[in-house]
């Protein structure tokens, strides 16, 4: 018997269109209690109604009256009562903190050609480094998630590489690090208000994916290595890889940026509850 009383966090909301050419909302929630997942269909006469930032992820939300399928596992959504609004992420003095450290791993880098590449592009696209999220819903999705996802994925291969990996090129690893998911800053677009991430249209019209984005311009730039560990770091073609690391003969140094890539989504601060 379902009843009012259950709070669900919401997961992911989405905007489309209807045949008939209204508009509809796909929301998805998470019983806090059970984790189970409740798929949620709001017509356009519910949305307008209700405030976006009541989608934010995170929220902790109350179906107020819906109508449920035998299963209760699908809504008809008519009402919602917010119960506690999540962070957007970032707060803007943090995001500034956060940009200071990839900057300092970027200094870290010895070969001056690299570090000027690398720098140039983050200083000529700070702006949106500081509020691109890492993911729409998977990992890091929230202001400043990005960054987030970008100084883990750094940490976590200096830790390696000093312990285990001397042998390997660090500059081209940290390089690798700080640009294996740079196309996101124009993939995805963020919410400053409300923290609702999309995808940007016009992205989707010039480049298949950021991992696309990141190897071409590595490559235009002579940085061939670097561009394949970029195209490697999805580990599969299914999973939007360029490369299969099931590729046969790859260098050892390849596998090595999708598995730290890999920790960071896992591991890291997945999403913006986790930020307190």
């Amino acid at each position: 018997m379902f009843s009012t009383d259950i709070h669900y966090e919401v997961i992911t909301f989405s905007i489309g269109d209807t045949k008939a050419g209204t508009k509809m909302g796909k929301l998805q929630l998470k019983d806090t209690e059970n984790n189970e997942v409740l798929n949620c269909i709001l017509w356009e006469e519910a949305l307008n109604r209700m405030d976006t930032k009541l989608f934010r992820t995170g929220n902790i939300l109350r179906i107020v009256s819906g109508s449920f399928n035998e299963k209760f596992n699908n809504c008809l959504v008519n009402s919602l009562e917010l119960i506690k609004e999540a962070k957007t992420g970032l707060e803007p003095a943090e995001r500034e903190e956060t940009y200071k450290e990839l900057e300092n791993y970027i200094n870290k880098i010895s070969d001056e050609k690299l570090k000027t590449f690398v720098a140039e592009i983050y200083a000529k696209n700070k702006d949106k480094i500081l509020v691109t999220p890492g993911a729409k819903l998977m990992h890091h999705n929230y202001i400043g998630g990005l960054m987030v996802h970008t100084l883990e994925c750094l940490q976590y291969a200096e830790v390696n590489l000093n312990a285990f990996f001397q042998r390997v090129n660090k500059d081209e690893v940290y390089a690798a690090c700080l640009l294996h998911d740079i196309g996101k800053i124009f993939e995805y677009t963020i919410d400053l208000e409300s923290g609702l991430i999309d995808y940007d249209e016009n992205f989707k019209k010039e480049w298949i994916t950021h991992s696309q984005y990141g190897f071409t311009i590595c490559m235009t730039a002579g940085f061939k290595r670097i561009a394949k560990m970029i195209a490697t770091h999805h580990a599969r073609a299914d999973w939007g890889a360029i490369v299969d690391l099931d590729t046969k003969d790859l260098e050892p140094i390849y596998y090595l940026v999708h598995h730290i890539d890999d920790l960071s989504a896992k591991f890291g601060k997945t999403s913006v509850a986790m930020l307190g």
